[in-house]
């Protein structure tokens, strides 16, 4: 029987988590869009105060899927949650449950934090992804739409900010 194992991402497991993401954007047929590098994760999750956190899942000792998250706000319930933003599972290593293992410790990581809220986006295409999320509890956010902001347009739009520097 296969030994599995979701824990906290060490500094030694950087290089996997890198490789997995990778591994994601191939998936989600972007590979072009991923610029991760080691000393980029490394940096944003190792640093004094990181804003990022993360979890791997092993089976018999090796890692083959992770999940990174940051705290988000509720404004309306007044608490923080957790954004999930990517969670992979290699695919010849799904079955194992590890996905799950993988949200649970986030949920529980909610629960004993009093956070109010584990959420996350799903390409709509992702079916298989989108089953399984359903099968755990998690209810689609389809009234929502998501908006963002990069490149030309986030520059274009900064440099109308004032800075809201105090006058004086």
């Amino acid at each position: 029987m296969p030994s599995t194992r979701v824990r906290p991402v060490a500094k030694d497991d950087v290089a996997d988590v890198v490789t997995l993401v990778h591994e994601l954007a191939e998936y989600e047929k972007a590979p072009e869009e991923c610029h991760l590098t080691g000393e980029d994760l490394d940096s944003a999750l190792f640093a004094d105060r990181p804003a990022l956190f993360g979890h791997v899942a092993e089976l018999d000792g090796v890692v083959v899927g992770f999940a990174l998250w940051f705290l988000n706000f509720s404004t309306w319930r007044g608490v923080h949650g957790i954004y999930l933003e990517d969670l992979y599972v290699r695919p010849a290593y799904r079955g194992h449950g590890l996905g799950k293992a993988l949200l649970a410790e986030l949920a529980r990581e909610c629960s004993l934090r009093g956070y109010g809220r584990l959420e996350w986006w799903v390409l709509d295409w992702n079916t298989p992804a989108i089953d399984f999320y359903r099968s755990v509890g998690a209810v689609a956010m389809d009234e929502w739409t998501v908006f963002r902001l990069t490149g030309d347009a986030l520059t274009g739009l900064a440099t109308h900010a004032d800075g809201a520097r105090p006058a004086g």
